[in-house]
């Protein structure tokens, strides 16, 4: 018995089919030399964004936010991270993409000492009063229509301030007319007073 001819089958089917195996050789060098030669992809880090366009005082759910890759320089030093934004209280409005960072939001604790309140921003149409204003200020808020239809009236009365939110490089605000004040509003009409709010002229009275 030939013990030699299952060797020389392989050996003549290899010469048959040497220029198909060599061409795909070939073929799988230039796409290993190819691959060798890309850069790698740069670093990118995870930070969250606004789904969509939100509203200031709006309390943040995981629908509102996006999971978003960006690299490390594009950043902010004061991203939060969804565990931290969850919950939380806009201070001013958001536009789609754009990523939260802790000044976007009112500050924890804000609300100790007003159990059965929440903390509610309002723009102050009269900016420039705004840093006269102290927490714990107890302010009475005024809301006037824009286009005179109907009469001033008391949004909130006796509200105590909870925060003055600063301005920062840019304006906290997203260069918007007034400014921000926060102030704590028994929770059953918090929905009320910030969409009054939001299509009303504010000022503030207030005494110490």
């Amino acid at each position: 018995m030939d013990l030699l001819r299952p060797v020389r089958r392989v050996h003549r089917r290899v010469l048959l089919h040497r220029r198909p195996l060599a061409a795909l050789s070939a073929g799988a060098a230039v796409l290993l030399g190819l691959q060798a030669a890309q850069p790698p992809a740069p670093p990118t880090v995870t930070v969250w964004t606004a789904s969509r366009d939100l509203d200031s005082g709006r309390e943040l759910t995981a629908d509102d936010l996006a999971r978003t890759r960006v690299s490390p320089e594009a950043a902010p030093s004061a991203a939060l991270d969804r565990g931290e934004a969850l919950g939380r209280t806009l201070a001013a409005p958001m536009a789609a993409g754009e990523v939260l960072t802790d000044v976007r939001v009112v500050a924890r604790g804000l609300l100790a000492g007003y159990p059965g309140h929440t903390a509610v921003p309002l723009r102050v149409t009269d900016g420039a009063v705004v840093p006269m204003l102290r927490v714990g200020d107890r302010v009475t808020v005024v809301a006037v229509d824009p286009d005179g239809r109907s009469e001033p009236v008391s949004l909130v009365d006796g509200a105590p301030v909870v925060a003055v939110p600063r301005t920062g490089s840019g304006g906290i605000d997203g260069g918007q007319p007034g400014r921000l004040l926060v102030v704590a509003v028994p929770s059953h009409t918090a929905v009320e007073v910030a969409s009054r709010a939001a299509a009303s002229y504010l000022s503030v009275l207030w005494k110490r």
